[in-house]
C-alpha cells in the first residue's frame, strides 16, 4: 500500500495528509488514540518496505492493525483484506480479500492457488481459512490474519 498512499504532510497531533497515487486524492487521517503506541513502534514493519505507512503488527498477538482505522482513506474502506501472505523472506506474496478471493502478487503463489483451489471448494469460514493456511505454511509462506 505504500505504492498507493504516501505522506504528503504531517500536521501534528498524529494527523497526516496522505496522497493516493492512483486517484490523485489527498485525504486527512489521524492515528486512532488507542493505537498511538503501536504506531510509534515501527519495528513490526521494518522488513516490509512496501507496507502501508499505518500498518503495524502487535508483537504479542501477531495481529495486524490499521492504526488510522477510524479515519482511514476511502480506498481502504473499499478494500477488504483478510489474510496477508508473505514469502519466506517476509515480502508480500499475496492477500485474501472478501471471503475467499486470492490476489497473488507472485506467479509462484498464483500457480499454487491454481493447484489447490479445487481442494478448498466446499469449505467455508474458518475451515477454509485453516485449510488454506495449512497449505501455504507447508509451501513455505507465512500468513498474517
Amino acid at each position: 500500500m505504500r505504492d498507493v498512499h504516501r505522506f504528503i504532510e504531517e500536521r501534528g497531533d498524529y494527523t497526516f495528509v496522505v496522497h493516493n497515487h492512483y486517484t490523485g486524492d489527498a485525504e486527512e487521517v489521524r492515528v486512532d488514540p488507542d493505537k498511538i503506541a503501536l504506531f510509534e513502534d515501527r519495528s513490526s514493519i521494518g522488513g516490509l518496505p512496501n507496507a502501508c505507512p499505518f500498518l503495524r503488527f502487535d508483537g504479542e498477538t501477531e495481529k495486524a492493525w490499521c492504526t488510522v482505522h477510524l479515519t482511514r482513506p476511502d480506498l481502504c474502506r473499499e478494500y477488504c483484506c483478510r489474510l496477508l501472505i508473505l514469502d519466506s523472506q517476509g515480502k508480500l506474496a499475496g492477500r485474501v480479500t472478501y471471503q475467499r478471493a486470492l490476489i497473488p502478487d507472485t506467479d509462484e503463489l498464483g500457480r499454487l492457488w491454481e493447484r489447490v483451489q479445487p481442494t478448498l471448494d466446499g469449505l467455508c469460514g474458518t475451515e477454509w481459512d485453516d485449510a488454506f493456511i495449512t497449505i501455504l505454511t507447508a509451501a513455505g509462506y507465512c500468513v498474517r490474519r
